[in-house]
């Protein structure tokens, strides 16, 4: 389905008057408000193919109806999205899981979406209908040269895909380790995980990129071969200047100070992307913003801080994807919700007195300095984002109007109840 121009001004007409007054009330104390505006309306987020459905664990999973069938409904899914909230104009492509047949139609119709091709992703940590090797214990680090050929060729042909589609990176994500003691060869699956990833990287086009995705567990739960941003970067200096690591929010351990970790791939200037959501307990992929929204904002403020210091371009200077489950959401409103915070975490940290702060710490003034930082966190930016929105022809309440049009019911009414998500 697709919302009517006339739709979006119905529902921003109703709640103009409201929120033009929280936007001059919050205007009144802020400079730089024009500016802050402008680089909202600029931040785009991608969003995965597989995002689409609901989620699941490994307990099951529930499908909620109207789950998109095709990868064109998936695009139409996302086209609805950036209808509602102007700031999610990227696809993220799975591959085999999204595999377009036609390139030029698929092209067309992300055109008519206002959408462009994100990262593309491999997959070589499920066996797929008919593969000849399985990647039961690995691909890419694979004792046997067989396995990791066909994990090389895979990602080889996800480039290609790419490139006919107009993506420029590739993001590389290792199920590979080991459950048991003894089991695996640490040194021995370092070294046969970089060759197979230098042999990707040669089939690289010259203007593209490699994100080296990290995980700290699960699948395997003894070892990880590309285990933690350390291992990333390892393997991104050892491939080359196109080789950088990707960032997933819920692929850290417990109270892992990510924060830190950006700061320093920043000024190595070997960060390629993020991927966003939030985290209870491990790699939850829950909503982003929903359980730490300080940690969030402190990420935005270290990514900010040191993306201006690089003189990057805050909106193309990485790659930004969500990548969550929508286990008991419906995945629409997950995602809605998701980019909502994540642009108030951004905008809160546009916030931030940078040279107050700079000289609290140049002063050890403890006290100052988290008094600056939380100054910008405690500052409810939402009629900012809201601004942004309204003026880029998007919906003030997206959540809200997705609601009011009923959209899950259309959908249910035009693909079903039971229909399942590709790939999932």
């Amino acid at each position: 389905m697709k919302i009517e121009r006339y739709q979006i001004e119905e529902h921003n007409s109703k709640l103009a008057q409201s929120h033009q007054r929280k936007f001059e009330f919050l205007t009144q104390d802020i400079q730089g408000t024009e500016d802050i505006v402008q680089k909202l309306m600029k931040f785009q987020i991608a969003i995965p193919s597989w995002a689409l459905g609901t989620g699941g664990t490994r307990f099951g999973r529930f499908s909620g109806g109207g789950e998109p069938r095709s990868l064109e409904e998936k695009m139409g899914d996302i086209g609805l999205l950036h209808q509602l909230n102007q700031s999610s104009g990227a696809i993220s492509l799975h591959i085999p899981w999204d595999i377009p047949q036609n390139i030029q139609d698929i092209k067309a119709l992300a055109a008519q979406y206002g959408l462009r091709f994100d990262a593309m992703n491999s997959n070589t940590f499920q066996d797929q209908p008919g593969q000849e090797q399985s990647y039961k214990f690995g691909s890419m680090q694979h004792v046997d040269k067989a396995v990791r050929k066909q994990a090389v060729d895979h990602n080889i042909e996800v480039i290609k895909q790419g490139v006919a589609l107009g993506s420029d990176s590739l993001t590389v994500w290792l199920a590979d380790g080991s459950s048991f003691p003894g089991q695996l060869n640490f040194r021995r699956a370092f070294e046969n995980t970089l060759e197979s990833l230098q042999e990707i990287y040669a089939a690289l086009p010259e203007d593209w990129k490699v994100f080296v995705e990290y995980k700290a567990f699960e699948p395997n739960f003894y070892s990880t071969t590309v285990g933690d941003w350390g291992q990333s970067l390892l393997y991104a200096n050892k491939l080359g200047p196109k080789a950088y690591t990707l960032v997933d929010l819920g692929h850290h351990l417990p109270n892992a100070n990510i924060e830190q970790i950006v700061s320093l791939l920043l000024m190595e200037g070997k960060l390629g992307g993020f991927h966003f959501n939030d985290s209870k307990y491990g790699d939850d992929d829950l909503t982003a913003g929903s359980v730490k929204p300080y940690q969030l904002f402190l990420i935005f403020n270290e990514l900010v801080a040191g993306m201006d210091a690089k003189g990057m371009d805050h909106a193309s200077g990485l790659g930004w994807m969500i990548d969550a489950s929508h286990n008991v959401k419906d995945p629409l409103e997950d995602l809605l919700q998701s980019v909502e915070a994540i642009m108030m975490a951004y905008a809160q940290a546009l916030l931030v007195d940078k040279q107050g702060l700079e000289e609290a710490r140049l002063q050890n003034d403890v006290v100052r300095c988290q008094e600056i930082l939380q100054n910008a966190f405690r500052t409810d930016v939402r009629p900012l984002v809201a601004e942004a929105r309204l003026r880029a022809n998007a919906a003030l309440n997206p959540v809200g109007l997705f609601r009011e049009l009923q959209v899950r019911e259309k959908l249910i009414g035009e693909r079903g109840y039971k229909t399942v998500a590709t790939g999932l």
